[in-house]
């Protein structure tokens, strides 16, 4: 994610023409050697939540904005960012015995563990695995809770011995991100005419969760990808800019260009979840980390997930050209972590497993 460049964000009318909003330049900072010289990249807009409005506009044209006065706070930002470079320190043999297992999605992910849900190369399972390791958590299912008896996914984490201060740091950051999530649902509702009262209920128990990543430095004749080519199956995914840069959006057109942040913003981009209830309004958008050199680089994506009953559906007249579908969430994520492994295979064709033609 690039940094603001020196002239700042640009002023622009929003798509609908009902206010004035900040863009800033997609690519700025750190641009990958391998992107399309002199190609124009698409803007990522900028909302500010203290004024909440424009929201909609911008997430109907790449699908990301960036959000100023977000209400999370950067001792929560700083924090997690110290917690991803202990927690990534630990020895090899300690990751081991706290990795992820079939039975339960919560640990360390090895390096280069994870393919693409769908081949999207030669589709014979040849693509090179991403070149991340990474830490599974989910929405801390309390003990007893009835939600745990419908359905398989819910459950308590699995804490690491070190860092020691991980449950609390994770804690804080969690209910942060859980309130812009709801801050940002409320100005949808308000701009499009969704039902506040369903999207409230959708997110209770959410399947809500976050894989915390770790992109080690690498030779740079290593071609394997960051992360592949994907789009996120959440209602949205908020994410802290990392300095390093590397997310890449593919635009319309069929290009990858960088996404760009300015400094204090968060980024948000929507899933496919919010972009189905959305009537195809909103654009759940390509993206990929790909970085070069010998660049080290950390995240935590925030990925906000309605609970298992939830069968996605438009909420609002779908607009001409939508390919309308449902999404059954509970089925779906349980498909997205089975086929996550290496040999096992969709059960179907018709969900789209974060999948990207």
């Amino acid at each position: 994610m690039g940094a603001r460049s020196d002239d700042g964000p640009r002023r622009e009318p929003g798509p609908s023409g009902r206010r004035t909003r900040d863009v800033v330049p997609s690519g700025t900072g750190r641009v990958a050697d391998h992107l399309m010289r002199g190609a124009s990249a698409p803007d990522v807009p900028v909302v500010d939540l203290v004024d909440g409005s424009g929201v909609a506009d911008a997430l109907s044209t790449v699908g990301f904005v960036a959000v100023r006065e977000h209400g999370v706070p950067q001792a929560c930002l700083l924090g997690m960012r110290e917690l991803l470079v202990d927690l990534f320190a630990v020895d090899e043999a300690t990751k081991a015995q706290q990795a992820i297992t079939r039975e339960n999605y919560r640990g360390f992910i090895p390096l280069r563990f994870f393919t693409p849900n769908r081949d999207s190369g030669a589709g014979d399972g040849t693509d090179p695995a991403d070149a991340f390791e990474g830490y599974k958590l989910h929405w801390e299912c309390p003990p007893g809770h009835p939600v745990s008896d419908e359905c398989d996914l819910y459950g308590p984490n699995r804490w690491p011995d070190h860092p020691t201060r991980m449950p609390k740091v994770v804690a804080s950051w969690w209910a942060a991100m859980e309130g812009l999530v709801d801050r940002l649902l409320d100005v949808l509702a308000d701009e499009m005419g969704l039902d506040r009262s369903v999207l409230a209920e959708a997110m209770e128990t959410p399947l809500t969760n976050t894989t915390l990543l770790h992109y080690p430095a690498r030779r740079p004749d290593d071609l394997a990808p960051g992360f592949h080519p994907h789009k996120d199956i959440t209602v949205v995914t908020v994410l802290d800019p990392n300095p390093v840069g590397g997310l890449e959006v593919r635009t319309r057109d069929g290009r990858w260009v960088e996404a760009g942040c300015p400094e204090g913003a968060l980024l948000v981009n929507v899933g496919d979840v919010l972009e189905v209830w959305s009537g195809g309004r909103l654009i759940s958008t390509p993206h990929r980390v790909e970085i070069s050199g010998g660049a080290e680089r950390y995240s935590a994506p925030f990925f906000a997930v309605p609970n298992h009953r939830v069968v996605a559906e438009p909420m609002i007249e779908p607009v001409d050209g939508f390919e309308t579908r449902s999404i059954p969430m509970g089925y779906v994520q349980a498909e997205v972590w089975r086929t996550n492994w290496p040999d096992e295979e969709a059960a179907d064709t018709h969900s789209h497993l974060g999948g990207v033609d």
